[in-house]
């Protein structure tokens, strides 16, 4: 693993994982794009965390309260204290979603598990159909850390300001020539293209097609810098429903070490659905 990473604490190998599936310290989450796959088998003692289901607020176009996800928490055995090592599918997908959702109610002793499922099954490691259960903790969240999080008034005062804005979707998306994501239905819009003045990087241009793991510090750098968004710039990330942009959050501010990035978990499905809000296409 690159030790140049800014913060290379928020990454650890299967190899780590591994070693460390007894340590009561440490809570092994799996979080995926597909529901279903945990139940087909999973890291021995991991726990599921579901985005719609388990994070989502079941009315509200929003994610769990303050207090929902002090039970979240609780009723998995994770305290404040707790290592919380998250993995998942769709090269991490969610499972950064979720890390970004721990850091915004202020967990300390976060990190991904690089390659995801995909590098674990790679490897031969084990998979398990038991579901775990762990004694009940008392969890105690944060108050909500709003620096990591953008809305659409900060998204129409970045255009007004000419800020740093960053579309990780795919081109098509970008374009407006997908105006739907075939199998995604939840995620529509009424209108395609891309928030005026975005640049246009890929989430997936961030990892290794062959085993899910991240790029290089260096590579990561070029990536982002050649399509100018630098360290010193304050940035906006989004998508369709925040989860593929979690994922640049992650690199971005984890690894890259830029100090100001928000994600736009409202993204598209918000921003394309919205009364006067300006469109390129």
């Amino acid at each position: 693993m690159a030790e140049q990473y800014a913060r290379p604490d928020s990454l650890v190998s299967t190899e780590w994982v591994a070693q460390h599936l007894d340590d009561p310290q440490v809570r092994i989450v799996e979080s995926n794009e597909d529901p279903l796959l945990y139940e087909t088998g999973h890291i021995p003692g991991a726990v599921k965390v579901d985005w719609f289901t388990t994070l989502q607020h079941p009315v509200r176009r929003d994610f769990v309260t303050q207090e929902e996800f002090e039970e979240v928490c609780s009723s998995l055995g994770i305290a404040n204290d707790t290592t919380v090592v998250f993995y998942g599918d769709k090269s991490n997908w969610f499972a950064t979603y979720a890390f970004w959702l721990f850091s915004y109610y202020g967990h300390k002793n976060l990190k991904i598990m690089d390659g995801g499922r995909l590098k674990w099954q790679q490897e031969g490691r084990p998979l398990v159909k038991e579901v775990p259960s762990y004694p009940r903790t008392q969890y105690r969240a944060q108050e909500p850390d709003e620096s990591i999080r953008a809305y659409r008034d900060d998204v129409f005062a970045h255009i007004r300001e000419r800020k740093a804005l960053v579309d990780v979707r795919s081109p098509q998306e970008y374009s407006g020539e997908l105006l739907h994501m075939p199998n995604y239905p939840q995620e529509g819009a009424l209108r395609g293209g891309h928030i005026p003045g975005a640049a246009n990087i890929p989430w997936s241009r961030a990892v290794n097609e062959a085993d899910s793991t991240f790029k290089s510090y260096e590579e990561l750098r070029q990536l982002y810098e050649s399509q100018g968004i630098l360290p010193d710039q304050d940035v906006i990330a989004y998508c369709r429903i925040g989860e593929r942009s979690s994922h640049t959050w992650f690199v971005l501010t984890h690894l890259l070490g830029y100090p100001k990035v928000r994600n736009y978990d409202g993204s598209w499905t918000e921003w394309g659905n919205l009364v006067g809000a300006p469109i390129e296409k």
